[in-house]
């Protein structure tokens, strides 16, 4: 698992710094912004406005999910590996909710279907 100062390093880091590394990297890959904040909402349960307003903050990875609406009840259903950590087995309950965050962006940059990348039953 990673370091306490890791941790501590990756909570402070702005989400306006994150963002537009997400964007870039779905981007990359032929999907869009909207694609993009739609998983982002889904996850955080944050609307459109509030994401935006989040992207354009000051706001830490902290700060911004202890202010979500609500993470979304099938976020438990994300699974694998992401950083090399299994995300399902991440024991700090911040940490794990920023790498549900990097998997999603990660799922959707790899083209797998929104129906999917939710969790939909």
């Amino acid at each position: 698992m990673l370091g306490r100062m890791n941790h501590e390093k990756a909570f402070a880091m702005p989400f306006a710094d994150i963002y537009p590394l997400y964007l870039k990297k779905v981007e990359r890959k032929g999907k869009t912004k909207a694609e993009l904040d739609e998983v982002l909402c889904w996850l955080t349960g944050y609307d459109q406005a509030g994401l935006d307003a989040a992207a354009t903050s000051s706001m830490s990875l902290q700060e911004l999910f202890d202010a979500i609406p609500g993470l979304n009840p099938a976020a438990s259903r994300i699974t694998g590996v992401i950083c090399g950590y299994r995300v399902e087995e991440i024991e700090d309950s911040l940490m794990q909710k920023i790498r549900y965050m990097d998997k999603v962006v990660d799922e959707l940059a790899r083209g797998k279907k929104m129906e999917s990348i939710k969790r939909s039953i």
